[in-house]
């Protein structure tokens, strides 16, 4: 591509060369959300965070590869073919956007955008050993992107470190920012299920172990509800996209990726009554949400369960979806924001490791505070691709 010119003077993003995911609009750039559907699809204008970016003085150079129609935690369903891990290219880079976090991981930009519904920033950020943040709802503007269900998208910048992401975040946001130190980070005993790779267990207790080392009171938490958190989201944003893309089913649907057409023909079965029931589910999981964070500030929690899967592990497609965003969807019904950051790597594997950080909504600063002192006394976010 060629890329926008940056803003002449010192904006706080001067010289930063940032990506971002191919559904946000550049203007006079190709925008194909990597589907054969939008080939010649070219944005008029940019995006609201594009221009955001432009004005602070970073460049952007690049559009980066995606899932198409940022549908699946994989990235291997694109028209312009599957993205592959920097780390192993036999592997996933999560998804959906996986472009934004090879791309960081490998050092081809300093930082980019994705986007994130169900877990799209924080997978590929913890399949890449990259720090993502996914804000709170409404945070960032998604004006100028390309919708997966508008109740749960967000844009989220991801980079090396948390102080980049924040930075990004501080020129992105459209409201003020709220202060905030944490002192209580709730850990659960059991998040979901208790089938977690032992590797990524001990990696989080460990991260626990260096918070408390930090001065900060870790705690036993429980999450009300979790267990039926995945569930919700996916009845919310599966009906979501039926809709949105229930034309390009019964009309177009060789056009499609087949993993794609797979998960998005998954909503032409879901009911009004299931996804009314969904939202009051929604409801209630906040509800309770609320209540742990009057005891804690923060609450921590692997970002996957499992370590990084194999590109061509032979998992069946929603299987191995569902199993990999297990940890990341309960987190996308809390109206708050949530920070993955690397917290190790697989001793069998040699794969990064990701945990999760969540805040009550409007809280990044109390994630940054605490991500960043982390960050400050280990090096797993350094780390790159041999």
């Amino acid at each position: 591509m060629d890329p926008p010119t940056a803003a002449d003077g010192d904006g706080p993003l001067r010289g930063l060369r940032i990506g971002v995911k191919d559904n946000i609009d550049v203007a006079g750039v190709p925008s194909t959300c990597g589907s054969a559907f939008f080939t010649d699809r070219v944005a008029g204008a940019h995006a609201e965070v594009v221009r955001r970016l432009i004005a602070a003085g970073a460049r952007v150079t690049a559009k980066l590869n995606m899932a198409e129609f940022a549908v699946g935690v994989t990235s291997r369903n694109s028209a312009a073919g599957p993205v592959v891990n920097p780390w192993d290219p036999a592997r996933v880079p999560g998804g959906s956007s996986g472009g934004s976090g090879t791309a960081v991981a490998a050092g081809l930009v300093d930082a980019s955008l994705g986007t994130d519904t169900g877990g799209s920033v924080r997978l590929p950020a913890a399949a890449c050993g990259v720090t993502g943040l996914r804000p709170t709802w409404g945070a960032i503007s998604n004006a100028g992107v390309f919708p997966v269900s508008e109740p749960f998208d967000t844009v989220g910048p991801m980079a090396r470190s948390v102080a980049d992401v924040a930075r990004i975040f501080d020129v992105l946001r459209t409201g003020p920012a709220a202060a905030g130190v944490a002192r209580r980070i709730g850990v659960p005993d059991v998040f979901i299920t208790d089938d977690v790779d032992p590797a990524v267990a001990a990696a989080v207790r460990a991260a626990a172990d260096r918070f408390a080392d930090l001065g900060y009171e870790v705690v036993p938490v429980a999450i009300p509800d979790a267990e039926r958190a995945q569930d919700i989201v996916y009845t919310l944003i599966y009906s979501d996209l039926a809709r949105r893309h229930r034309e390009r089913i019964l009309h177009s649907p060789e056009l499609f990726q087949p993993a794609t057409l797979e998960r998005v023909s998954l909503g032409l079965r879901i009911s009004d009554a299931e996804r009314n029931a969904a939202t009051a589910g929604r409801t209630a999981f906040r509800r309770g949400l609320a209540t742990v964070f009057d005891q804690v500030d923060i609450v921590l929690t692997p970002t996957m369960p499992t370590d990084v899967p194999l590109l061509d592990g032979g998992a069946d497609v929603i299987a191995q979806s569902r199993r990999m965003g297990q940890f990341s969807y309960p987190w996308s019904l809390h109206d708050g924001p949530t920070l993955a950051l690397p917290v190790g790597f697989h001793p069998d594997s040699g794969m990064p490791i990701g945990a999760q950080l969540t805040a009550a909504a409007h809280r990044e600063a109390v994630l940054f505070e605490a991500g960043h002192r982390y960050q400050q006394v280990t090096h797993w976010h350094s780390a790159r691709p041999r």
